[in-house]
C-alpha cells in the first residue's frame, strides 16, 4: 500500500489543466486482499483481484465521497473517469469512507488503484493475525528479509501503537478540556452558592415572617431562590446553545466529540442541574429552618 495525492478530471475532460480539476483526492495503490485486512467495507462491485495486472485494463475503486463528488450518485460501478489524454480508469467497486490523513477531517474522496497496475518502491505492509504483535514482529521482519535482504525496513509497528501516535493530540486536548471543563463547574459551585446565600441573607427576616404566617417550605424556598434558580437555567440555556454552535470547533480538536449528540446534552442538563441543586443545597436548609422566634426577637 502506498498514498499519494492527485488531482480528479470529469468524464470527457480533454484540457488537464489545473483549472478544469474538479477536486483533489488521495491515491492508495494496494494489493488484493487490502480492505479484508484494514477492515473497509465493499459497498458494490469487486475487490482486486491478481489478474490486475499491468497487462488488463485500467481499474479502481473509489470511495463514496469520490463517487458522489464526480457523478452524484455511488452508482458508479462500470463508469469511467479520466486520468490524462486518452487515458481511462475503469470503476469496479464502491468501499465505504474513511481516514485518510486525520481523524478529525471532513469525508474526503479517495482513489484504490492495484498496486500490479501501478508499481511503487515505497510500500505499506499490513499484516492481519489473531497472534500477538511481539511474536509476529520477528516473522515479518525474516519474510521481508528472505524476499531481499537489502530490501531497507524503517519501521515495524502494531496497528494500536500507530493509532497511539495519531489520537494523542485528540486525547491531549480532551484531557486539557476535561481539567478546564471542572475548574469552570467549580467557579458555578462557588458562584451559585454565593448568590444563594446571599440572596438567602437578605431575605432572611422576610422570610420569617412568611414562615410565621404559615408558608409552606416549598413557597419559602421559591421566594428565597427563585432568582437564583432563574439565572442558572438561563445561563445553563446560553451555555447549550454556545456549544452547540462551537460543535464543529469541538469536533476539530476532540475526535468524534459532537455538541449535538442527544445523549451530551442531557449530560449537560443532567450536570447543571447537579450543580444547581449542591451549590443551593445549604441556602435553602438555612431559609426553611430559619427560628422565626429568634430572627423577630433579634429585630
Amino acid at each position: 500500500m502506498n498514498q499519494s495525492h492527485n488531482v480528479t478530471y470529469a468524464p470527457g475532460t480533454t484540457d488537464f489543466s489545473l483549472a478544469n480539476a474538479r477536486f483533489v483526492d488521495v491515491h492508495y495503490e494496494v494489493s488484493p486482499g487490502y480492505f479484508r485486512t484494514v477492515g473497509t467495507p465493499l459497498l458494490v462491485g469487486r475487490t482486486f483481484t491478481s489478474d490486475d495486472d499491468a497487462g488488463s485494463p485500467k481499474v479502481a475503486i473509489v470511495n463514496q465521497t469520490f463517487a458522489k463528488r464526480l457523478f452524484g450518485t455511488e452508482d458508479v460501478v462500470g463508469k469511467r473517469f479520466p486520468t490524462g489524454p486518452g487515458k481511462e480508469t475503469e470503476i469496479v467497486g464502491v468501499v465505504a469512507d474513511g481516514k485518510y490523513s486525520s481523524v478529525t477531517e471532513d469525508p474526503a474522496p479517495a482513489v484504490f488503484l492495484p498496486i500490479l497496475q501501478n508499481p511503487n518502491d515505497d510500500t505499506v505492509l499490513l499484516v492481519r493475525s489473531k497472534r500477538g504483535f511481539t511474536e509476529l514482529a520477528p516473522e515479518i521482519r525474516q519474510a521481508v528479509i528472505g524476499v531481499d535482504p537489502a530490501l531497507p525496513i524503517f519501521s515495524l509497528n502494531s496497528w494500536n501503537d500507530m493509532l497511539g501516535v495519531v489520537l494523542f493530540p485528540a486525547r491531549a486536548a480532551a484531557v486539557a478540556l476535561g481539567m478546564l471543563g471542572a475548574l469552570a463547574m467549580m467557579l458555578a459551585v462557588t458562584g451559585i452558592f454565593g448568590l444563594a446565600s446571599y440572596t438567602v441573607a437578605r431575605r432572611m427576616h422576610e422570610l420569617g415572617i412568611r414562615i410565621a404566617l404559615g408558608a409552606q417550605k416549598m413557597h419559602v424556598l421559591r421566594a428565597a431562590l427563585g432568582r437564583t434558580a432563574l439565572l442558572l437555567g438561563i445561563g445553563s440555556l446560553a451555555g447549550l446553545v454556545l456549544g452547540a454552535g462551537a460543535s464543529r470547533v469541538l469536533a476539530s480538536i476532540v475526535y468524534q466529540a459532537s455538541a449535538s449528540d442527544p445523549s451530551v446534552i442531557l449530560a449537560a442538563i443532567g450536570t447543571m442541574a447537579l450543580v444547581g441543586i449542591v451549590s443551593t443545597a445549604l441556602p435553602a436548609r438555612r431559609a426553611v429552618t430559619v427560628n422565626t422566634a429568634q430572627l423577630l426577637r433579634d429585630e
